[in-house]
């Protein structure tokens, strides 16, 4: 048995259920063996970045790791950027990265590259299986490292001379070493706060990672009735459960001036599984930090701590476990009518989105009112690009689909973002996965043009043709219709609402031009 068939049966071993991939010659005998072993699900990809997006989509739904693989150094690059983001998400991964032939590397082949310092920036943990034997256990450490709390992300590289030779009999795949559990927070911590909310005011709870889940909302909302605390999301937050009979959370703002002005009133900010909230970039004449500057930071649960269990206890230390919790009512806007605007399309999403959807939210600048619209709809699964690196949108609903087949999936996007990552449409038909894409279709990287202004830069003809989709125009069902998912352009309320409840009443993928 050659290497690659024993990394195989190792990842399956180890619970990995599905591999997005993007192979090369390098791992030709990784994709042989996949003829010889069961239990490993396969998803092409036709870009690195749509294969690691799909990962990361695959593990915010499902929880745990899907694997991926990519081809060389230069396959490695071009799934960065989603790689990034799915490290900002703590998403678990096990990057399988085909390299030469051990022999090979020395004589420098137009792919050959530093895999380990490509990788190693944005990965967790790194290592290469330089022989056969080397091949089993070190897969069985990618799998646990990549499920280290509060999720990771492993790169495993695998020559190619390491996958062909004979690794020796395989009579069951070494044991997944024991996975580190979040840890629990200290007594002191959960004193200290529990002692700052009874005793100081206008005290604010910043939520991050499992805590968005339903559960731990039902204790913070505990606590917010309970005590009187403010409640609040990360801006970036992996995953969020939302909608009507949920007990509802902002979310930090984007905007510094308006983040400042939802924080303004706080002197105490406890932070469970996030960092202090800072803003995307630095502006003239403006905080980093987006809390006042007399507000005091406490932490509940770093990152990596076990946050849902710590407001189980914070909550029971206060005597708040009995506490009538305030759920968000259904409450749905009034359909809007006429042209499209950020506003029209916000009101059709949540008048058309059913219970159980997955959305993925890259709308960017166009959607920065969805959740105020959104948040009667019936309950649903919200997933938030993380990283700030555009065209992660709709890789993560591809991902999604695959993890949670049986629900709808509605991917929100950008024209600009979209183009990064459109190939995710060919992977949708041929997976006939149930996504529906709406694309904002404003014909601009229109974030931008407002960051021009947050920045002072005084702009000029040359400044607006970077940040312009125009001349020619992107036609977007037509793109989509060439990959295999059919389409419709809408330039009003009504034809968003029609096209949109046939998306996600319909099998299969289905694209939305909205042109607004």
């Amino acid at each position: 048995m050659n290497g690659a068939e024993q990394l195989i049966r190792t990842l399956v071993a180890g619970g990995i259920k599905v591999c997005f991939a993007n192979p090369g010659t390098s791992e030709m005998h990784f994709c042989a063996a996949l003829d010889r072993v069961e239990g490993l699900e396969c998803v092409l990809g036709l870009f690195e970045g749509v294969v690691t997006g799909a990962a990361d989509g695959y593990a915010r739904m499902k929880d745990e790791p899907a694997a991926t693989l990519l081809h060389t150094g230069p396959g490695l690059a071009n799934g960065l950027s989603n790689i990034h983001n799915a490290r900002k998400a703590r998403t678990p991964m096990v990057n399988v990265i085909g390299e030469h032939a051990t022999y090979h590397i020395e004589h420098d082949a137009p792919l050959n590259a530093d895999i380990e310092g490509i990788a190693r920036p944005m990965s967790d943990w790194v290592k290469t299986a330089r022989v056969p034997k080397e091949v089993a256990t070190t897969t069985a450490q990618a799998i646990a490292e990549s499920q280290s709390a509060p999720g990771c992300i492993a790169s495993l590289i695998l020559p190619a001379d390491a996958a062909w030779q004979d690794a020796g009999e395989f009579k069951q795949a070494p044991p997944v070493p024991t996975i580190s559990a979040p840890k629990k927070v200290s007594k002191k911590a959960l004193e200290h706060c529990a002692r700052i909310i009874r005793e100081e005011e206008d005290v604010l709870i910043l939520l991050g990672g499992k805590t968005l889940r339903e559960p731990s909302l039902e204790w913070v909302g505990k606590l917010a009735s309970h005590c009187g605390v403010g409640l609040m999301t990360e801006f970036a937050a992996a995953r969020t459960q939302r909608g009507a009979g949920r007990v509802h959370v902002p979310r930090m703002p984007y905007v510094v001036d308006v983040a400042l002005a939802a924080t303004k009133r706080f002197k105490h900010a406890i932070l469970v599984n996030t960092k202090p909230p800072v803003a995307f970039f630095a502006y003239p004449n403006k905080p980093s930090l987006l809390l006042s500057e007399d507000c005091q930071i406490h932490t509940l649960a770093t990152v990596p701590e076990d946050g849902p269990q710590a407001l189980v206890d914070l909550a029971k230390m206060l005597g708040a476990e009995n506490a009538e919790i305030q759920c968000q009512p259904s409450d749905l806007p009034e359909m809007p009518a006429g042209k499209l605007d950020s506003d029209t399309i916000s009101a059709v999403v949540a008048n058309v989105l059913p219970e159980g959807a997955i959305v993925s939210d890259e709308s960017i600048s166009m959607g920065r009112n969805l959740l105020d619209f959104t948040k009667g709809c019936p309950p649903h699964d919200w997933l938030f690009i993380t990283g700030g690196s555009i065209g992660q949108g709709m890789p993560l609903a591809t991902g999604a689909a695959v993890a949670c087949r049986d629900r709808p999936v509605l991917s929100l996007s950008g024209d600009g973002s979209a183009m990064y990552t459109l190939q995710s449409l060919w992977t949708q038909a041929r997976e006939q996965l149930n996504v529906t894409t709406v694309i904002y279709a404003n014909r601009s990287y229109a974030i931008l043009h407002g960051e021009l202004r947050n920045v002072g830069a005084q702009p000029g003809k040359n400044t607006r043709r970077l940040f312009d989709l125009e001349n020619p125009h992107l036609n977007w069902v037509e793109m989509a219709r060439g990959m295999g998912v059919d389409g419709v352009r809408v330039e009003t309320a009504e034809e968003l609402h029609r096209a949109m409840s046939h998306g996600l009443s319909t099998p299969g993928p289905y694209l939305i031009e909205a042109t607004c």
